[in-house]
């Protein structure tokens, strides 16, 4: 009987740990949530937000954006956050990609982060600068390769996805178009605007005024299918250069360590506002669609996209100080 007694109790001592994960699973969330985005008004921004609001109510606790600058800080801060599922990360390509172009990131993308959910894909319109005498990608390549190192495209920081757009677009295409970089994406545009450069790849939203005004001139989106945003802008591949593709991933993370319980919960309530038939439609004004994956497949999402991106970076020499 006392064997028995032992048995059972060293039994319990093993299921212990599970037993408190699972209540504290039940128990969360029990304050306020917060997650860390990129600047305000950015596409990381916008979905922080839509789901800030869902998570609220479903969850029954505040849910808050908090909004820092590059991938660096904002990937810095949920790094070092507890791995309680209290701080959250939406953050796009950069936070994986910087450690290929900068040698001292204080962050680990695979060491420091585990996968929630891959959020959603955006996009970009190619615009060109409506003095440069071109209707179509096509055109626009033969240009180039008539004036090689001649043209230039604007970029907000180093390693964002219109830099790798642009750079990918020139590997691609065998063309030498110069890219110029700003503090920003409105910097970016309004260089375009200006004449002071003749193309960008940029993000959807921003460009639709312009392009509606005239000012700029879309040939092509970014995606390898056409945008909902602009159904009669065809796609760079379809139009030029097969097999083009540069899209913004946003997907969500928490702290490395957070326990799976509170990371099922957290990826079961944020796929089930991103599947809501509004959600698509606000993603939809933006030039960007909801996905709503499993953790898995956001991590195999950024596996393909490191070995995809990586070899432009390398090819093209982008590296930040």
């Amino acid at each position: 009987m006392m064997r028995g007694v032992a048995v059972t109790a060293a039994s319990v001592g093993l299921l212990f740990p599970f037993i408190v994960t699972a209540a504290h699973a039940q128990e969360f969330p029990s304050r306020t949530i917060r997650i860390v985005a990129s600047e305000a008004g950015g596409g990381g921004d916008f979905i922080a937000r839509l789901l800030a609001v869902g998570l609220t109510s479903a969850f029954g606790q505040q849910v808050i954006v908090e909004n820092r600058g590059g991938g660096v800080v904002a990937g810095d801060v949920v790094a070092r956050s507890a791995p309680d599922g209290y701080t959250l990360l939406l953050y796009g390509n950069t936070l994986w990609l910087l450690p290929l172009m900068r040698k001292q990131v204080p962050y680990d993308p695979q060491r420091d982060f585990v996968p929630v959910t891959l959020a959603g894909r955006a996009g970009n319109v190619l615009v060109v600068h409506p003095s440069l005498p071109v209707k179509s990608v096509k055109e626009l390549i033969a240009l180039a390769r008539a004036r090689p190192g001649q043209m230039n495209f604007s970029t907000a920081a180093p390693g964002t996805i219109n830099h790798l757009a642009g750079e990918l677009f020139n590997s691609m295409a065998k063309i030498n178009i110069v890219r110029i970089s700003y503090r920003g994406s409105p910097s970016a545009l309004n260089a375009l605007l200006s004449g002071e450069v003749q193309l960008m790849f940029a993000t959807p939203a921003p460009a639709r005024p312009h392009i509606q005004a005239g000012r700029v001139r879309p040939l092509g989106v970014t995606t390898n299918t056409r945008l909902p945003a602009y159904p009669d802008v065809p796609t760079i591949a379809e139009t030029g250069l097969a097999g083009f593709e540069a899209v913004s991933v946003h997907g969500i993370f928490a702290p490395a360590k957070t326990p799976d319980a509170i990371l099922s919960r957290l990826q079961q309530e944020i796929v089930r506002i991103l599947l809501r038939p509004e959600t698509r439609d606000r993603f939809a004004s933006i030039g960007a669609e909801p996905v709503g994956s499993t953790r898995e497949e956001l991590a195999n999402e950024i596996k393909a996209e490191v070995a995809r991106m990586g070899k432009v970076i390398r090819e093209a020499g982008i590296q930040e100080k």
